[in-house]
């Protein structure tokens, strides 16, 4: 460790970020993630020079990203969010998607691979952020928190996959010919997630829950493990090895340990939530390029049209294909929340940047829109919702939908 005053400096931002989240809240709603990267860039070299960036740090960092996407893996329940809803998010996502590339293709004057990563990085969904703020409201389990589930899980699915696809360096035939092996391998591990555990598994994950054993969280990080190295090995990113162990490790522990399952989930977000994931966004603010976004202007000119882009590009086809029965204020505040991104939009803009695919400027041009939609479009949506949102709910939820 080139710097080892580095990385005390990141856990102090980290414990100093929900501190001034919880002194904010009192006005306004500020997501802590904001903090976490603004804190990041005040220590990095942009301003301070406190904070700089070496191959533990590095290191840390891409754990972190991929033990947040795993977590994003393990909230979707895709058993609640499956049927006609489901397939309308996909289109509404695959919508967005042609014509958020075609946007960008025309931004980046003409280079493909660029194209692609901004326009992916414009239509991605920030459902971490969105599902705390519906369970803290107690919708998460009604009918429009169901349907912001459903629209939330493709609009962060679709864009790991996309990624995976075509930023693996390889022509897209091939990369779809390697995907789906992954995916026939992914199938078979869901199958096998899916089958009863033997009563010794239960039994033991009980015996060591409180122990040093810790049976269940090891077991855990060896999916997690296991699903990166096998991404790895096909040359995908391994973001989206990530996001299958999560869903397959929600899959283990509700068959397996159904009693458990919250605490060892509480042990797994402890190690996340705890050290890993905010290590990753101050990290991410001690990389942001802040002199490429402010120098001349154009960078943060670039912000509020990107911003305006995510909710046209990412929230409009939402607002269309909603499904049938939700009332006009749910329509407008699902298009919002479909709209807040930065997780993915941070993941996505650092591989264009290790790829040399897009340039400093846009990036920081894209994660600041982003960091921005965190703070603006829920306390939209919520203002929206805040009388008659739930009007529709019941006759939405008797209609039956077609698709």
């Amino acid at each position: 460790m080139k710097h080892p005053g580095t990385l005390v400096l990141i856990m102090a931002a980290a414990v100093l970020a929900p501190l001034l989240a919880d002194v904010a809240r009192r006005r306004v709603r500020v997501p802590q993630v904001v903090f976490e990267i603004a804190l990041g860039i005040l220590l990095g070299p942009q301003l301070l020079g406190w904070a700089h960036r070496d191959q533990v740090i590095d290191t840390l960092s891409d754990l972190g990203l991929s033990m947040l996407i795993f977590l994003a893996g393990y909230e979707i329940d895709f058993a609640a969010v499956r049927g006609p809803t489901l397939r309308r998010a996909g289109a509404a996502w695959l919508a967005s998607l042609a014509v958020a590339v075609a946007v960008a293709f025309a931004i980046s004057g003409g280079q493909p691979y660029e194209a692609f990563v901004i326009g992916t990085a414009l239509v991605s969904t920030s459902l971490g952020t969105v599902l705390p703020i519906l369970k803290d409201g107690g919708e998460l389990g009604s009918r429009f928190g169901t349907v912001v589930s459903a629209f939330g899980a493709v609009g962060e699915f679709g864009p790991i996959v996309a990624v995976a696809l075509l930023l693996s360096g390889r022509k897209p035939g091939q990369s779809a010919a390697v995907l789906a092996v992954f995916g026939v391998i992914t199938a078979l591990a869901v199958l096998w997630a899916l089958r009863p555990r033997r009563p010794w598994f239960s039994r033991l994950v009980d015996r060591t829950l409180h122990s040093s054993g810790q049976f269940a969280v090891r077991f855990v990080m060896l999916l997690l493990a296991g699903m990166l190295a096998l991404a790895s090995s096909f040359g995908l990113d391994v973001l989206l090895g990530a996001f299958a162990a999560g869903v397959l490790t929600r899959l283990v522990l509700a068959g397996a340990t159904p009693d458990s399952r919250e605490e060892v989930l509480g042990k797994i977000e402890g190690m996340g939530f705890g050290f890993l994931v905010p290590l990753f966004y101050v990290d991410t603010g001690i990389g942001f390029d802040l002199d490429a976004l402010t120098h001349g202007g154009g960078a943060l000119l670039m912000v509020p049209g990107f911003l305006a882009l995510f909710v046209l590009l990412r929230g409009a086809p939402v607002y269309l294909l909603a499904p049938a029965g939700l009332g006009e204020p749910d329509r407008r505040a699902l298009a919002l929340y479909a709209a807040t991104c930065l997780p993915l939009v941070a993941a996505i803009t650092t591989i264009g940047l290790d790829q040399k695919v897009i340039g400093s400027g846009t990036a920081a041009s894209l994660v600041g829109a982003a960091m921005v939609s965190v703070l603006v479009l829920p306390l939209l949506a919520g203002r929206l919702r805040g009388r008659g949102g739930e009007q529709a709910m019941p006759r939405a939820a008797e209609e039956s939908e077609a698709w």
